[in-house]
Parts: structure tokens; sequence; C-alpha cells
């Protein structure tokens, strides 16, 4: 009889270590998507925040772009008049 009892008792530590086993693995799952759901969410983010920063680039290259436009212009107008050649028209 105490081979029954040793094989129950060893029958019932193997099923206690394989549900072990198995609630380990469940939860190592668990954290791996955990894990992968935390990561493709800080890759959008890092993708939204990259995307707004090139158009607040884009919008202040343009708007410099404009500013030297307008600079250039001012310049040549001085020029012209400094010259004589502002506002009057050749005949």
């Amino acid at each position: 009889m105490a081979d029954s009892r040793q094989m129950f008792k060893s029958g019932q530590a193997k099923g206690e270590a394989q549900a072990k086993t198995e609630e380990w693995i469940e939860s190592a799952k668990d954290t791996a998507n955990a894990a992968r759901e935390k990561t493709c969410e800080a890759a959008q983010s890092a993708a939204d925040s990259a995307e707004q920063g090139q158009q607040q680039a884009s919008g202040f290259l343009q708007q410099t772009g404009e500013q030297i436009k307008n600079m250039a212009q001012g310049a040549a107008d001085s020029v012209k008049q400094t010259l004589g050649m502002g506002g009057q028209s050749k005949k």
C-alpha cells in the first residue's frame, strides 16, 4: 500500500507542477502581449510626434522664406529709390 500512496503523491505532485508550469507560461504570454502593445503604442506616439514636428518645421521654414523674400524686396526697393529709379516709368 505504501507503493500506491507514493505513486499517488508522485502523480499529484506531477499534476501540480504541470499546472504551475502552465500558469507561468500563461503569465509570460500575458506579459509579452502587454509589452508588445506598449511598444506599439510608443512607436505610434513617436511617429505622431515626428509628423507634428515635421509640419511645424515646414511651417517655420515657409514663414522664414517669406520674411527673407520680403526683406530682399524691401532692400531692392531701397536701392532703386536711392538710385532714383523708384516709382519712375521709362518713356
